[in-house]
């Protein structure tokens, strides 16, 4: 299947750190998904336990079921891909979650995740791909250190919009798109207003300074 896989899979890097990530497993369960590489949209559930960006950040292939695909500009048709059954994080540029992604927890569990984090608005750049929304970092961490080598991979975008050129990619405005830091080539502050007016890495700042 022409698919490509594989094509651009970059050096194994350590697995993330399980901690956090064992409070969000549960029971297996399917999670709509969509995905964009780098010449596809892909549809479908993905069969996971826990988040879906911590399933991602293992970084093993992932179950996949009732998958469709087509051109990832927004509105394309999508086909059938009964043949697809699993897929490699790797691959995936961008992947869009909703409130699906995130099993049930409790306050004491909700609470024990709460970490205070410093939101920024800003525009990630993933040629020929441009993500725009918030990110939340750590007090004394700027958005620019996205671009370093990290266990992480994929970081999430809150309320954010994908383009490819001047097309969209799904909705006008997403809950989360979760950025894969290895396709990542610019980060950059962008206008509040009107999401276009970028501002040079290193000069970014929290939203709403």
């Amino acid at each position: 299947m022409p698919f490509g896989f594989l094509r651009r899979k970059p050096p194994a890097a350590p697995p993330p750190a399980e901690d956090a990530a064992a409070l969000h497993r549960g029971a297996p369960r399917g999670v709509a998904f969509t995905a964009i590489t780098e010449d596809w949209r892909l549809r479908g559930r993905m069969e996971i336990s826990g988040r879906l960006s911590d399933a991602l950040n293992r970084r093993d292939a992932i179950a996949i079921s009732g998958v469709e695909w087509g051109p990832p500009e927004a509105g394309a048709s999508l086909d059938p891909a009964p043949g697809l059954k699993s897929v490699d994080p790797y691959d995936l540029i961008l992947v869009t979650a909703g409130e699906d992604s995130l099993p049930p927890l409790s306050e004491t569990e909700r609470a024990a995740l709460r970490v205070h984090k410093v939101p920024y608005l800003v525009a990630l750049e993933l040629p020929p791909f441009r993500v725009v929304g918030t990110v939340f970092m750590h007090p004394g961490s700027e958005p620019d250190r996205l671009l370093d080598r990290s266990t992480e991979m994929f970081v999430p975008v809150i309320d954010a919009v994908a383009r490819l050129g001047d097309a969209l990619i799904g909705e006008d405005e997403q809950e989360v798109i979760l950025v894969n830091r290895f396709y990542l080539r610019g980060v950059g502050q962008v206008d509040s207003g009107s999401g276009e007016s970028m501002v040079p890495p290193g000069s970014i700042r929290p939203a709403g300074e």
